[in-house]
Formats: structure tokens, C-alpha cells, sequence
């Protein structure tokens, strides 16, 4: 089994303890203050304190400062002391002088040969910052974001470097890039959202381009801010000189010179900075080049860091990850990614994971650490959203390296499906809180996802409309169209329209899915669905086996595959199925049907026992509907836990009092013998 652990990192970790720390900006007159951007400074009580002049004291203040958990005396000697006569005896000099610079020496905490520190009350620039970030920039109000702003008064712990301490310059080169992502994402939100004519904005450009000369929409803003000005030449200086920059680093100046025109061309140029990013086309270098040039969410995997092998050749356990994972997520054919190769010269050159971002222009970074340890292999992985700075997701993941290929197999899928699903939910809730007139098609569609996923009649209706909507604005929309037959076959399934209209309906919608992307997963999987609805099983089969060939990470895939052969195939492949897809999507959506299919297979298998308690934990979805319930009352009274099979009946008659078990067996298909079984069932709780 892999064994999964919320990754400890500092920017997403220092989250943990970000509560007891004051967020105010100047930590007021009282009490401590400290701050991490430019060199290391401590206020206590409204006087600056003279520092000692050892760079491993500062170095020391600064990494407990930011770390969420108590840190061992062995990691701190590591991190500071190149094998010193006593490293203890330094280490010890050090926080007996922490002690006295602090406002009370209980602040040094030890214990369990572990150091902490607890800042309970006071301010830390840079902890305020995380914070912001990994709750969003893009929710703070205009005054928040000014002020984060303004605390970048220089680099982190500017001018502290420690020769031979290597761990300790790599950890902070890893938080200057993170800062210096955060403070372009705070910069950009301020461009986007301040008034057009604000004096501010052209100050915060040109800190934007100093934080990220090759970020393309932070060129486009400047050209926006000068046309409005009428300082025409000036755009056409800056424009000469950026192409030479992008130039010597091999980058596509191409959008950018596209916005300029459209600049140009407009009217009035009396338009927000904002609106002008849109002419910034997606990502040019991408793992799909026949998709459609329309609005996606795009994904840059950054080749894995082998942490043994630091300076060494690449091609070794983590560069079998990335490649494996962006292989993975391209044939989900989900979004955008980056082609390996794009991805691997930026990684040449050093380029940061949060540069590398901006300068593909996509939405989504994730990056990732392999460390071979006796026994065990550790792969730790981050996906940040580029424009806000914020982890979305970071995770760890541990297993025994007895087989290396099961490593890549097992670590990888779970890593493929959970960047996929989060950045589905990531992209749903985005969608969610606009106007629904402003919404492109790509926001439409995961609008759609959102009402789909309710699993009611409104909200299946209102899904159809969202769905229609992104078809009009991108008929290409492979996506789109299989969300669309979803709907029609909720709508058959449920029995909320006319079954036989409604499968037609379904089919249809699938048949265009297939034409407008024969290679897309999901065409497959509403198209197996379709054939499902019109009893054509081993048609229905066959298009479930080609999407799950396409993808083998497309969990959904998995599930229809557990739902037909749970019914009339083999159970036990509806089983392997049901548990692979719940292994791939363990907070699916639709986890209520993997489970429920499971429960039914066992249930054709004469397992009755180990039936009821997987009905009950389908019944237990918050989003499980009446057909989920009927599934577990027949299960649980197979087993002979009448009672509470009764409780079921008796919740599904309040919403159709009619209910009987003609209704059950009519909306599955089921072979001879599962029939009578389930008959059976609905005889002992009064459904027969």
C-alpha cells in the first residue's frame, strides 16, 4: 500500500501556525516584531534590537521562524554546521542568544531533543504572507493586497549567505523564488484590479517585470498603461527590447506582439489592464497540439528532483515520474500540458518551477522531490496556481521500492488523478462565483460539473443549459458533449423524462463527443454509458475497455466498467474495477455509484454480509440518491438485516410511495438469476 502525508514544506506549511501570529503590518509599538524581507530585523517594544553579528544565529532565527513543526538538534546541526569540533556546543551558544533577543526567553522552545519556536502575538513578514498566498491573493480587497505589497522590502534575508552550508543556501533559495512567485502574484492582482487611471499601477508594472521579466502579461500591462497614456513610442521601445529579451532565452514573443496589435487597433484605449490579458493566447508548446486554440486550464510538470542525485546526470527514478506523469495527464486530454521537452529546457537553464509558470504562460505548476531511503522510496509533489502563488495541492507519498516499475505504476497514478481532480474542483469553484453571462466555455462546461454533481432533477436541468451554453461557444468541446449526454442518461436512469427520448438523447450527445475528439476518454465513457442505456452491453463494454486502454487513469472509466458488470457481467471484474476506481478518485463525485456497484457484485456473489456494509457506505454519500438508497435496502435485507433494509424502504417510499421492486430491477440490467436474487430481497421488506 502507498502510504499518503500532507507534505511539511515551508510556504505551505507555515499555514499550521499562522493563526497565533499577529497579521498586522508594523506588528505595533509593542511587543515583537520581525522581519525576514531584507536583512534580518527584530522590533521588540518599538526598538529595533542589535543582532549579534554570527550569520549562523540569523540563519538559525530565520528557519525556526518559518518552520511548522519542531525541528530536530540533529537536522539544525546539519543545516548550519559543516562538522565543527562541537556542533552541539554551537548550537546551544545560539539559542541561549535567541533567548535574549526575543521578548521572553520561554519563547526558545525545547524539548524531546527538538527546538521551536513559539511567536504567539507577534508579527512575521514573511509568515503573513504565506498566509495570504496559501489562503488566495485573489481574495484579499485592494488595501490587503497594497499592504502585503509593501512589506517586500528586499530579498529574503538579504545578504545572508553561509559558505559550506549547503542545505541551509538551498533552502533559502527555494523560499526566495516562493516569496518572489508570491510578490508577482500579489503585483499582477493589483494591476488587474486597481482603477485604470491610479497613479500606483505603473509603479506596480515595473516591480512586476522586475520579479518576472518573462512573464508575458506583465509586458502586455505595461504596453496597456503607456497606449493610455498616448506614449505610443514608448511602446514600441519596450516592445523592440522585450522581443530581444525573449529572444536570447528562446521564448515565443508571439503573444505578446498579438496583444500590442489589439492594443493598437482598439478605439479607445481607456480599457482596464485586466481585460487586455485575455489576448494573451494558452501555451504554444503543449503535449496536445491538435486541440482547440480556446480557453483551457494548461498544466507545466517540472522535471522531478532526484534529491540522491544532486549534479548528476538526469534519467534517473525521477525523471521516470515526470516523463510517466505527463504522458498520464495528456491522454486524459483534461487541459493543456506542456511537452516534456519544453519543460526539460527550462529545467536545464535552472529556471524555477514558479518562473517557468509565468514564462509558459500556464495555469497550473506542479513540481516534485524523489528520495531513495533504505527501504523505502519518497516522493513528495506540489501543484501551485501560478497567477495566485497558492499550493493548491502537496502531498507525500511512501512505499517499499521492492519493484521499481510498481513504484512509477501506483505512486504515479496517484499523483496523475489527484493533480486531475484538483484542478477540476479548483477550476468548478472558479467557475461558480461568476456571472453566468460572463462565463467562456470552459467555465460553462465546469459550471455544468458543479450542478451535474448534485444529482437532482433542478440541478441536472440546470447542467444541460451550462453544458449547451459551452457548446455554443466552442462546438468542439469533446468535454462538453459527454457532460451533456451525462444529463440525458441521469434523466433516463432517474426516470425524470421519457426513458427511450432521453437514451436517444444520450446517444447523440456521445456520437458527437466521439466525432470532435475519437481519442478523448470521456467520449468513450458516455458513449458506453449510451449503448448501456439502450441494452447493448457488449457494444458497451467495448467502448468502456477503449477509454480505460486510452486512459488508464480516467476513473471513471473504471466505474462504468464495475456498474454493466455488476448487473449482468462478471462480478468479479465489477469488483477489480469498482476498487480501482475508487483507488485512482478516493473523493469522486460519483463514489456513491463505485460503491454501490461493488455491493452489488458481492451481492451476485452470494456475499451478502460484506454487500449490506458496502450499500451502507454508498447510502452514506452526502450526494447518494433514491437509487443508492434501493441498493442498499435490497442488499441489507439479502443479508437479513431486516430492520434496517425496512428503514431504507420506508425513506425511498416517502419520496415514491409506489415504489416496488419492478422499479428496482427496471433501471439496471440485470441477467436471470441476478433478478430473482434481488426479488428476493424486496419480498422479505415488503417491495416484492
Amino acid at each position: 500500500m502507498i502510504e499518503y502525508r500532507p507534505t511539511a514544506s515551508v510556504g505551505a506549511g507555515v499555514e499550521t501556525h499562522v493563526e497565533s501570529t499577529r497579521s498586522s503590518l508594523d506588528g505595533g509599538t509593542a511587543g515583537l516584531s520581525v522581519r525576514l524581507f531584507g536583512p534580518l530585523t527584530v522590533v521588540r517594544d518599538g526598538a529595533t534590537v542589535q543582532l549579534p553579528a554570527s550569520r549562523k544565529l540569523r540563519a538559525l532565527f530565520a528557519y525556526l521562524a518559518l518552520a511548522p513543526h519542531p525541528v530536530g538538534r540533529s537536522r539544525l546541526c546539519e543545516l548550519l554546521w559543516d562538522v565543527p569540533n562541537d556542533p552541539r556546543g554551537e548550537l546551544r551558544w545560539c539559542l541561549s542568544k535567541l533567548r535574549g533577543i526575543l521578548d521572553d526567553p520561554a519563547r526558545v522552545e525545547t524539548s524531546d531533543d527538538t527546538v521551536a519556536l513559539d511567536l504567539g502575538g507577534s508579527f512575521v513578514d514573511a509568515i503573513d504572507i504565506a498566509s495570504a498566498a496559501a489562503k488566495g491573493v485573489e481574495t484579499l480587497d485592494l488595501e490587503r493586497l497594497q499592504a502585503l505589497s509593501e512589506q517586500f522590502a528586499g530579498d529574503f534575508l538579504e545578504g545572508l549567505e553561509i559558505d559550506r552550508s549547503p542545505y541551509f543556501m538551498s533552502w533559502v533559495t527555494a523560499q526566495r523564488r516562493r516569496f518572489s512567485s508570491c510578490h508577482a502574484a500579489i503585483l499582477e492582482h493589483l494591476v488587474n484590479n486597481l482603477p485604470a487611471g491610479s497613479g500606483r499601477v505603473s509603479a506596480h508594472i515595473e516591480k512586476w517585470l522586475a520579479q518576472a521579466p518573462f512573464d508575458g502579461r506583465a509586458h502586455v500591462a505595461l504596453l496597456e498603461n503607456l497606449a493610455r497614456r498616448g506614449q505610443i513610442g514608448a511602446c514600441e521601445d519596450h516592445l523592440a527590447a522585450a522581443a530581444l529579451l525573449f529572444q536570447s532565452e528562446d521564448l515565443d514573443f508571439a503573444p505578446v506582439r498579438d496583444a500590442w496589435r489589439a492594443i493598437k487597433e482598439r478605439p479607445s484605449v481607456a480599457t482596464p489592464c485586466a481585460r487586455s490579458m485575455v489576448a494573451l493566447t494558452p501555451p504554444v508548446a503543449l503535449a496536445e497540439p491538435d486541440a482547440v486554440p480556446l480557453r483551457r486550464a494548461s498544466l507545466a510538470v517540472m522535471p522531478f528532483v532526484e534529491e540522491a542525485g544532486i549534479g548528476l546526470p538526469r534519467g534517473g527514478l525521477a525523471d521516470g515520474f515526470t516523463h510517466d506523469i505527463i504522458t498520464r495527464l495528456a491522454k486524459l486530454r483534461d487541459f493543456f500540458v506542456i511537452a516534456r521537452g519544453s519543460v526539460f529546457a527550462l529545467a536545464e537553464r535552472n529556471i524555477a518551477p514558479e518562473d517557468a509558470g509565468r514564462r509558459l504562460n500556464v495555469d497550473y505548476v506542479a513540481t516534485g522531490t524523489v528520495r531513495s531511503q533504505p527501504g523505502r522510496v519518497v516522493v513528495s509533489i506540489e501543484l501551485v496556481e501560478v497567477r495566485t502563488a497558492r499550493i493548491v495541492w502537496a502531498e507525500t507519498f511512501e512505499r517499499r521500492p521492492d519493484d521499481v516499475f510498481a513504484v512509477l505504476d501506483e505512486i504515479g497514478n496517484a499523483i496523475v488523478s489527484s493533480i486531475s481532480n484538483e484542478i477540476e474542483t479548483v477550476e468548478r469553484n472558479r467557475a461558480m462565483l461568476k456571472a453566468p453571462n460572463s462565463l467562456n466555455a470552459w467555465e460553462a462546461y465546469h459550471r455544468g460539473l458543479w450542478h451535474m454533481y448534485r444529482f437532482t432533477r433542478t440541478e441536472n436541468e440546470q447542467a444541460r443549459h451550462f453544458f449547451d451554453m459551452a457548446l455554443k461557444l466552442d462546438p468542439t468541446f469533446a468535454r462538453a458533449y459527454a457532460g451533456l449526454s451525462f444529463t440525458h442518461w441521469q434523466s433516463a436512469f432517474q426516470r425524470w423524462g421519457d426513458r427511450d427520448q432521453e437514451s436517444a438523447l444520450a446517444f447523440e450527445a456521445a456520437g458527437q463527443s466521439l466525432l470532435v475528439d475519437d481519442h478523448n476518454p470521456a467520449a468513450h465513457w458516455a458513449m458506453g454509458r449510451a449503448l448501456w442505456l439502450r441494452g447493448e452491453q457488449d457494444g458497451s463494454l467495448i467502448e468502456l475497455e477503449r477509454a480505460v486502454d486510452l486512459s488508464p487513469n480516467f476513473a471513471l472509466g473504471h466505474y462504468a466498467l464495475s456498474f454493466v458488470h455488476s448487473q449482468s457481467g462478471d462480478p468479479k471484474s465489477a469488483i477489480g474495477s469498482s476498487d480501482h476506481s475508487r483507488h485512482l478518485s478516493p473523493f469522486d463525485p460519483l463514489l456513491f455509484g463505485m460503491l454501490g456497484s461493488r455491493a452489488m457484485a458481492l451481492a451476485r456473489l452470494g456475499q451478502f454480509d460484506e454487500a449490506a456494509e458496502w450499500a451502507l457506505k454508498a447510502a452514506a454519500r452526502p450526494n447518494a440518491h433514491v437509487i443508492i438508497l434501493a441498493i442498499a435496502a435490497h442488499c441489507l435485507a439479502l443479508a437479513g438485516r431486516q430492520d434496517e433494509a425496512r428503514n431504507f424502504a420506508a425513506a425511498l417510499r416517502k419520496t415514491h410511495p409506489s415504489y416496488c421492486a419492478d422499479d428496482f430491477i427496471g433501471t439496471f440490467r440485470f441477467e436471470p438469476d441476478a433478478e430473482a436474487l434481488f426479488r428476493q430481497g424486496a419480498r422479505r421488506i415488503g417491495l416484492g
